[in-house]
C-alpha cells in the first residue's frame, strides 16, 4: 500500500449508564450467570436507554476526545460513522453528529460493514487523507445493539451490548499511524448473521427475525477462525513485519473463546489482546475503538506500539490493519 500521510491523533469513547448483567438475564430467558461466562467471557452489557440512539453515543463519544486531548473538530472536513443501527434510515448518523457538533463545513458518511466497520473506517480515513482529498477526519464506531436484539432469544440476547469509541486521524506525514492493510468479504454466507430490512430472502433462503439480529454461531465461529487467523497474517506481512513484531492484537470482541482459539490457531499470546466483551459485550463496531480505549485507560497501550487491529462479523466482511499507535 502507498506510504500513509495519516495520524491517529486522539481517542474517545462512551457507553450508556444502564448495566444488565447475567444475573438480570437469568430471569429473562433460561440462562445463567456460569453458562454465559463458560461460552462468552461476558459478564455484563450496558443498554440505552428509551431516548438514546446511535447518534447520542457518538457525540458523547467525540465529545470525551475532545475533552481528554484538548481538540477541536470545527475544522474537520469529513465524518465517518460506523454503524448497523442507524437512528434512521435517512438522515445518516454521520449528520446527525455534525449537526450535534455544530460543524460548518464538513462531509458526512455512514460505513456499515457490521463488526467490520471500525477496521474498515480507518481504512478508507487512512485513504481519503493519504490521498490529498481529506486533511481531518473523525472515525467513530457506535451502536444500540439492544433495539434490533430479540430479548427472548437466549442464544442472541446474551452477546449484544450498546456503546462507542471515536478516533480522530489527521495529515501528517511525518508520523503517520497506518502501516498496511488487507479487506475482504465472503457474502455467500451472509445467511449464517443478519438483520431483516426490506428483502425477505438471502441466497433463496427465507429469513427470520422480525428485525432482530439473527445468528448461526457455529458457522460464523469456524469462517471467523480461518478468516482471521489467515488475515492477520497477511496484514504483517504486507507491513514487512512478523506477528513477533505486534505489540497488541485488537480484534473484534465478539466472544472470548472465539479470540481465545484465534489466538491459539495464531501462536499469539492471548495476554497481549485488548478486548472489551467483559463489560460491555459485543458491541459490533463498537468493540475496537472500546478495547482500545481500555488498553489507553489500563497505561498497556503506549505511544509507538504496533497494535494489530481486526474486525469480522457480518456480510460476512472483514478487515485488518496495522498501525503504530501515534496517540
Amino acid at each position: 500500500m502507498s506510504t500513509s500521510k495519516a495520524r491517529i491523533t486522539a481517542i474517545g469513547s462512551y457507553v450508556p449508564e444502564r448495566i444488565l448483567t447475567n444475573n438480570d438475564l437469568e430471569k429473562m430467558v433460561d440462562t445463567n450467570d456460569e453458562w454465559i461466562v463458560k461460552r462468552t467471557g461476558i459478564k455484563e452489557r450496558r443498554i440505552a436507554n428509551d431516548k438514546e440512539f446511535t447518534s447520542d453515543l457518538s457525540y458523547k463519544a467525540v465529545l470525551d476526545l475532545m475533552e481528554r486531548y484538548d481538540k477541536t473538530v470545527d475544522d474537520v472536513d469529513l465524518i465517518i460513522v460506523c454503524t448497523m443501527t442507524p437512528d434512521y434510515k435517512t438522515p445518516s448518523v454521520a449528520s446527525s453528529l455534525q449537526a450535534k457538533l455544530g460543524i460548518k463545513n464538513t462531509g458526512a458518511i455512514d460505513l456499515n460493514a457490521a463488526c467490520a466497520g471500525f477496521a474498515y473506517g480507518l481504512h478508507v480515513a487512512n485513504g481519503m487523507i493519504t490521498s490529498g482529498l481529506n486533511r481531518k477526519i473523525l472515525v467513530v464506531g457506535a451502536e444500540t445493539l439492544s433495539k434490533i436484539t430479540d430479548f427472548t432469544d437466549r442464544t442472541t440476547c446474551i452477546l449484544f451490548g450498546d456503546g462507542a469509541g471515536a478516533l480522530l486521524v489527521e495529515y501528517d506525514e511525518d508520523q503517520p499511524s497506518f502501516i498496511s492493510s488487507h479487506i475482504g468479504s465472503e457474502g455467500e454466507g451472509g445467511q449464517h448473521l443478519y438483520c431483516t430490512n426490506l428483502a425477505i430472502q438471502m441466497n433463496s433462503i427465507d429469513l427470520l427475525g422480525n428485525g432482530c439480529i439473527v445468528q448461526n454461531g457455529r458457522e460464523v465461529y469456524k469462517w471467523a477462525i480461518k478468516t482471521v487467523t489467515n488475515g492477520m497474517k497477511t496484514v504483517v506481512e504486507r507491513g514487512n513485519l512478523n506477528l513477533d513484531a505486534v505489540d497488541w492484537f485488537v480484534p473484534h470482541s465478539a466472544n472470548l473463546r472465539m479470540l481465545e482459539s484465534i489466538c491459539e490457531k495464531s501462536n499469539f499470546p492471548i495476554e497481549q489482546t485488548l478486548y472489551s466483551l467483559v463489560h460491555y459485550g459485543n458491541t459490533s463496531s463498537g468493540t475496537i475503538p472500546l478495547s482500545l480505549d481500555i488498553g489507553v485507560k489500563e497505561g498497556k497501550l503506549k505511544s509507538g506500539d504496533h497494535v494489530l487491529l481486526y474486525g469480522f462479523g457480518g456480510g460476512l466482511a472483514h478487515a485488518g490493519l496495522l498501525i503504530k499507535w501515534t496517540v
